[in-house]
């Protein structure tokens, strides 16, 4: 690397009191000299005798010169070596003194020579004092000329042997940082005479120290060694070695005083550069580098522990360990570097300058990895079940500093860099390592904590650079910002009493009873911890057992209501931030309320800064452009196949569950996950192994999804939102049925069949429904197929559907008699119930996510407030019987729990059926869709119930309705009819739905 000249300004800074290091010696510029001059010798040398290159070595030496060096020969080696690694001793110090007298009268006697050697043979001087590159050159012709064979090398040695012994004086090893300060300072002045040539002589000197022992044996030993290291390192090692021999002396001292990091003593090690090498460089700047933390940071090096900081737009970079304080070297580009003789790598901070700022930190890149290998190993293998605490941001303490572990999965990625707020949206000095094959890259950064933004910048295969927001950050910005922010948890729950209870009994043989809401326009304008204040108290007043979330996961586009998900780990912050999400949980449980949500795993937007082809190749998305594309939606579907991708899914489901206390999942869009060819026509699709049209790849996700889920999770359910016959939804996954598959393991399904059918019923005029009556009995064919849950979703009052008021025929009083008795015959059909939000007081207009529910038709003001406040008390008073009506829900999923009165009443347009609870207690159900009453009319009824009285009725005064009732218990007659020993003689209300217990 390009030599630094004493005019950088990058000497370290010494403690106060402390001498300021020597500079090299005639001596040592001698020997410099000769060294950078072997180049153009090399090929005399080889050619002329050994003995003519004796002679010829031998004469370039002065008499002052041969003196030295007989009198060093005449110590011994080891005697030698203890003079330098302890030079405060008297003798060693006596030693020395003289070495560095006889240097420079042989310097005085050969300086001319010397120097115009140098000018004439090499330019490593002059690359010093200007830092060209040019030295690197001579390094490597030096390197060429030693090789040849090692009886040259003896032979050389002996000419460098007397400058040795005052270079070992002189050199920047631990040995100089305590000699400065016993060196006379005649020495000092007389290396000060020649200090500019002197530095880079210096530099080259520090390179050579393998030639301090002044025994020829041991000399040619060593120089051997040197021209081994200088191979090794290549034609740019030698002058790289140069640039720490003046860094170094300025950390000796403070560390010897400090005693907190120890000094190397000169064990002839070869100092090497501590500079990043073009290589390396290059890939830092350009993000592209895999192992960012083997260039820069501390590491052992020959010679002591190298430095190396990468600081794009710092002015400076010092190092500090305890009383060490060492400046490193400028290498320009952001990097910085220098050689301290130290045993180890001590504890160190960083103090960073800038224009106008001066910064202490930590070096991000002195740590280990966050993640172990197990973490790894499990990502690999897509089992990771909380996949959440490996990657993503996570505030931490690591090591015993406290910053930001960074994690993200980009296997394709050339390289990627961590940018956000704390630095300023520029990455270049914040390059993530590469964690072996996984694919996932890693980075802490101290003193970075919660509330941060950042993304992560990713090199593409073909070199173009994307920013990227962190697919498994748990917290967003409010969009359309997309930034990922970071955070953790504080808070502290109150709903044990409700997590211990909730697995009492499973899903599908308990009430369940469920409220949907779009929590951002149920009330517009609330934040979650505001909706905290109202939502469970108006759900518990109507008395659903649960609420159901449409999408609470980041999306950037609202009117996709969460169904295009970005941030599948982060609750929406449209409303708040995850705590408070958390807080709106805790206050519906402590109100004895469950909370589902909306879970979107089939598919995803396409947004540039999403998950799109994340790492510049299709990552999550199928690599199959025919696979990948949603026809329908215009998204992404997800590559179940994929090992990682099914763990990110997997491992979302169960984060819900377990950091958000979530009750269960309904799962979106199942069915154009199951089916290759679905929405798409012949040739845009491709059979999977077996011919057939299932991907079996979803399939193996929603079994392994809903078998952990329930596993780590007990008492949450999962459902289906699947609108297809798609056999065993709710059949465990051991269990294989008809088609050879097991079953996909949801606790329940919604039906969307019955869904359909009874709307389609409904919507007929009276008068023409004996002609569909079949469309409210089908239902009870494959009523015990899977485990059902009736849905009057969002999908069912939106988009010109009309609301479910609208849908009625006849004028106003018709359409809501229409609704009050489709209400009451929902609530008593096998399986559970969900009500979209508005429905409940019968809002005449369609749902609208940007304004919501229309509640100013609960105003007592409104004319028509009776009517709307009607429809409500309806949906509790059904809610609060069917909680108390075991017969209700006990046997929704068993067909003992169900039978037929008459189902067959078309012309009359009556439907009449007993629900039962496992000890045979009967609730009888009667609809009359026709808007006429029907006076003392007959059902066939058990003949082991004493009377009947009405439970509920839909068309009572308190409702709206025309207030016909039955106000007295009806006792059974013995005549038969529809079957059953006895009957009753009822008064059906017209457009109406009654309920009858036993008296």
């Amino acid at each position: 690397m390009t030599p630094r000249p004493e005019s950088s300004g990058s000497r370290p800074k010494g403690t106060a009191g402390e001498k300021i290091p020597e500079q090299p010696t005639a001596a040592q510029q001698k020997s410099a000299t000769k060294k950078t001059a072997v180049p153009k010798q090399g090929a005399a040398k080889k050619a002329a005798p050994a003995k003519a290159t004796a002679k010829k070595a031998a004469a370039a030496k002065t008499t002052v010169g041969k003196t030295v060096a007989k009198k060093a020969a005449t110590k011994k080696a080891a005697a030698e070596k203890t003079a330098v690694e302890q030079p405060a001793a008297g003798t060693a110090t006596a030693k020395k003194t003289a070495a560095k007298k006889a240097a420079v009268k042989k310097s005085a006697a050969k300086k001319a020579t010397t120097v115009k050697a140098t000018a004439a043979k090499t330019t490593a001087v002059k690359a010093a004092a200007s830092k060209s590159t040019a030295a690197e050159t001579v390094a490597g012709k030096a390197a060429a000329a030693k090789s040849p064979a090692a009886k040259t090398t003896a032979k050389k040695a002996p000419a460098k042997k007397a400058g040795t012994a005052e270079r070992a004086a002189a050199t920047t090893t631990g040995a100089e940082a305590v000699a400065k300060k016993a060196t006379p300072a005649k020495a000092t002045a007389k290396k000060a005479a020649a200090k500019k040539t002197a530095t880079a002589k210096k530099t080259a000197t520090a390179t050579s120290t393998v030639a301090e022992s002044p025994a020829k044996k041991t000399t040619a030993g060593k120089a051997s060694a040197d021209e081994a290291v200088a191979k090794k390192s290549a034609a740019k090692k030698a002058p790289a070695r140069k640039a720490p021999a003046r860094k170094a002396p300025a950390g000796q001292a403070p560390a010897g005083d400090a005693g907190s990091a120890q000094v190397v003593p000169p064990e002839m090690e070869v100092a090497v550069s501590p500079a990043v090498d073009a290589v390396d460089r290059e890939r830092l700047l350009a993000g592209t580098h895999h192992a960012p933390h083997s260039v820069l940071g501390a590491h052992p090096v020959p010679g002591g522990i190298a430095f190396r900081a990468f600081r794009p737009y710092a002015l400076s970079v010092t190092v500090v360990s305890g009383e060490l304080r060492a400046e490193l070297h400028n290498d320009g580009e952001g990097f910085f570097s220098g050689l301290l003789p130290l045993r180890e790598v001590p504890a160190y901070r960083l103090i960073v300058e800038y224009e106008g700022t001066v910064l202490e930190t930590e070096d991000a890149y002195r740590f280990l990895p966050t993640l172990g290998d197990l973490d790894l190993h499990l990502i690999g293998e897509g089992r990771h079940e909380e996949l959440w605490t490996a990657l993503g941001a996570h505030p931490t303490t690591h090591e015993g500093v406290t910053g930001t572990r960074f994690a993200v999965w980009a296997p394709n990625a050339r390289g990627v860099r961590v940018t956000g707020t704390f630095n300023f949206w520029d990455g270049t000095g914040h390059v993530m390592r590469s964690l072996g094959s996984s694919g996932v890259w890693e980075l802490f950064l101290p003193d970075v904590g919660e509330g941060e933004l950042y993304k992560f910048e990713i090199t593409r295969p073909d070199g173009s650079k994307t920013q990227r927001a962190d697919p498994m950050a748990r917290r967003t910005e409010v969009p359309p910002a997309t930034s990922s922010v970071i955070t953790s948890s504080e808070y502290e729950w109150g709903d044990a009493e409700w997590l211990a209870r909730r697995a009492e009994a499973p899903a599908h043989e308990a009430p369940f009873s469920v409220y949907e809401i779009h929590l951002p326009s149920w009330r517009p304008g609330l934040t979650y911890r505001q909706l905290a204040e109202q939502l469970p108290g108006y759900v518990k007043n109507l008395g659903f057992t649960h609420v159901e979330l449409m999408p609470v996961a980041e999306h950037p586009f609202g009117g996709s209501w969460g169904y295009q998900v970005t941030g599948f780990y982060a609750p929406t912050a449209r409303l708040g931030t995850p705590d408070d999400f958390r807080y709106l949980v805790d206050s519906l449980h402590r109100a004895g309320i469950g909370v589902l949500m909306d879970w979107v795993p089939a598919h995803f937007p396409r947004d540039d800064w999403a998950l799109a082809e994340f790492d510049g190749r299709p990552l999550y998305e199928h690599e199959d452009p025919l696979r990948a594309a949603h026809p329908d939606w215009g998204t992404l579907e997800f590559d179940f196949g994929r090992n990682e991708v099914r763990n990110f899914l997997v491992a979302n489901a169960v984060y819900w569950c377990e950091e958000f206390h979530i009750d269960g999942l309904r799962v979106d869009a199942v069915a154009s996950m199951l089916y290759l060819d679905y929405s798409r026509e012949p040739g845009q699709w491709t059979p999977n192994e077996h011919g057939g049209r299932e991907n079996l790849d979803a399939v193996a996700f929603l079994q392994e999804m809903n078998a952990t889920v329930y596993r780590r999770v007990p008492g949450v359910v999962t459902i289906a939102e699947e609108s297809t016959a798609w056999d065993g939804v709710t059949r465990a996954t051991h269990h294989k049925g008809p088609s050879g598959f097991g079953g996909l393991g949801f606790g329940l399904k919604w039906n969307m069949g019955w869904m359909h059918d009874s709307l389609q019923y409904m919507s007929h005029e009276p008068v023409h429904r004996k002609y569909h009556h079949g469309e409210m009995t089908f239902s009870m064919v494959y009523a015990y197929s899977e485990n059902y849950v009736l849905p009057i979703s969002h999908d069912e009052v939106v988009h010109g559907k009309r609301s479910l008021v609208s849908k009625m025929p006849g004028d106003w009083w018709q359409q809501r008699a229409g609704v009050r008795s489709y209400l009451g015959f929902m609530w008593a059909h096998p399986g559970k119930q969900l009500l979209f939000m508005g429905q409940e007081f019968a809002q005449g207009a369609e749902w609208s996510e940007a304004h919501g529910p229309d509640w100013w038709l609960l105003d007592p003001g409104y004319g028509a407030e009776p009517d709307h406040r009607g429809v409500r008390d309806l949906v509790r008073d059904l809610n609060t019987v069917y909680r108390a009506t075991p017969a209700l829900w006990r046997l929704d999923t068993d067909p003992a729990g169900f039978e037929w009165i008459v189902g067959d009443a078309a012309d009359d347009n009556v439907l009449a059926f007993l629900r039962l609870d496992p000890e045979g207690v009967p609730v009888l159900a009667v609809s009359n869709f026709a808007p006429v009453t029907r006076q003392d009319y007959r059902l066939g009824v058990p003949d082991d119930v004493p009377a009947w009285h009405e439970a509920l009725n839909t068309d009572a005064a308190r409702y709206g309705g025309s207030d016909v009732i039955n106000p007295d218990p009806v006792k059974p007659e013995p005549q038969s009819w529809h079957g059953r020993p006895a009957s009753i003689r009822l008064t059906l209300p017209p457009l109406a739905t009654v309920w009858l217990r036993p008296a």
